[in-house]
């Protein structure tokens, strides 16, 4: 046998990174195409197309040669805006980071506390869903189904890029371990209310709120605790501006602008 050098875990870890940053540097280039053609409409269309099909039976079933045969296009014409069918699911996410993006550029947002912030992007990011919630549900088993690798990795980097931007629109600030700290709790809110979110028949997804506003209470005092002793925190007990009373309150917690 030969004497060669053993393979060891931290070879496969290194492996593994350089997995994730060249799936995320070709998911990071798919979506800077995506945004390019988007003068185009017809991406649009086609996710519409594929959503109002996996309705009718399920996100598992859907080809996307069935998409074009009911818009009337060419299969071609599909592959110039989505490679694969995950591709759809990206963009069926990407248009509700859109949703909560667009929310927290109205002008009352900035008024109200960044725990208020942070409950009222996540109800919008799920109610921009919530007419095709079962097709988000189906989206989200066929993405993480057992050996489906590759979409288990761009489904980890799905979350972590969503808990950025629900961040960024609540104008979070952290560094460092407090960033950290703040990107944890947060994912771990985020999941456990999309989860909630997803078989939640209540009317407007009232439950989904209560639980989510339990969340972050929690949360918050929790960083009133630690933050005597760390001087960080997860950053929920900074309050808003004191000009609140003066701007109209924010009351349709996840609804989606009107264009």
């Amino acid at each position: 046998m030969g004497s060669g050098k053993q393979i060891g875990i931290s070879d496969y870890t290194d492996i593994y990174l350089l997995f994730i940053r060249f799936t995320a540097m070709e998911n990071q280039y798919q979506s800077k195409t995506r945004t390019e053609d988007t003068v185009d409409d017809l991406a649009e269309q086609i996710l519409d197309a594929a959503v109002r099909l996996a309705e009718k039976s399920s996100w598992e079933s859907i080809r996307l040669h069935q998409v074009a045969l009911e818009l009337g296009v060419e299969l071609v014409d599909v592959q110039r805006y989505y490679n694969q069918k995950d591709e759809l699911v990206e963009a069926w996410y990407d248009r509700a980071d859109h949703a909560m993006l667009a929310d927290a550029a109205l002008p009352d947002y900035q008024w109200i506390t960044p725990r208020e912030r942070i409950h009222r992007s996540i109800m919008c990011w799920l109610m921009s869903m919530h007419n095709h919630r079962r097709v988000s549900r189906d989206m989200l088993m066929y993405k993480f189904e057992l050996g489906h690798v590759h979409l288990q990795v761009l489904g980890l980097l799905r979350i972590s890029r969503t808990v950025q931007w629900i961040l960024e629109s609540a104008h979070r600030d952290a560094v460092h371990l407090q960033r950290v700290t703040e990107e944890t709790v947060l994912t771990s809110i985020y999941l456990a209310s999309f989860a909630r979110w997803l078989f939640d028949d209540t009317n407007e997804s009232e439950n989904t709120r209560r639980f989510l506003d339990s969340l972050l209470r929690r949360a918050e005092s929790l960083a009133r605790l630690i933050e005597p002793i760390s001087g960080g925190g997860c950053g929920l007990t900074v309050r808003a501006q004191k000009h609140k009373q003066a701007e109209p309150r924010y009351r349709a917690e996840g609804s989606v602008p009107q264009g």
